[in-house]
């Protein structure tokens, strides 16, 4: 599949009960945390949440974050991970892109990130997956070419 270059990416960090989401700017040099999702019961409806925000962002790549262990293996996690991508995908359809990108560290990177700020442990449960998301969704897009010119 060829890499869509242009419009936003949207990054998604798959937890059990919630799910972070960054959005990176149009010509996706920064990520931002956006927002967080609590899990229903139902991945189909989780995944149509994140075709609205899709839709409402002008998204046109997802990233998922797939939790690899330390080692680089897949264990059970990024196994249940890469099959919930396949039903995204579907979900999604053939105009939006869903990759998958190594997320190792991430929610370490952002509860250090929240130790630094001094955000108070109460507050870091509404922020700590969308922050995760964002260390994810930076990390990616540094992994990417640059077009010339920017």
């Amino acid at each position: 599949m060829a890499a869509v270059s242009a419009g936003r990416a949207l990054g998604v960090d798959l937890g059990t009960v919630r799910i972070g989401l960054a959005l990176s700017d149009p010509t996706r040099t920064v990520a931002s945390p956006l927002s967080v999702l609590t899990r229903s019961r139902q991945h189909r409806a989780d995944h149509r949440a994140i075709v609205e925000i899709v839709g409402a962002h002008e998204v046109t790549t997802i990233v998922v974050g797939l939790p690899l262990s330390l080692s680089g293996a897949k264990g059970p996690a990024a196994c249940a991970a890469e099959a919930e991508i396949e039903e995204l995908r579907r979900t999604v359809g053939a105009g939006i892109e869903v990759v998958a990108h190594d997320e190792r560290l991430t929610t370490v990177t952002a509860e250090r990130s929240l130790d630094e700020a001094r955000v108070r442990r109460p507050d870091r449960v509404a922020l700590v997956d969308k922050i995760a998301a964002a260390v994810m969704l930076q990390s990616w897009l540094e992994s990417r070419p640059r077009p010339s010119g920017q």
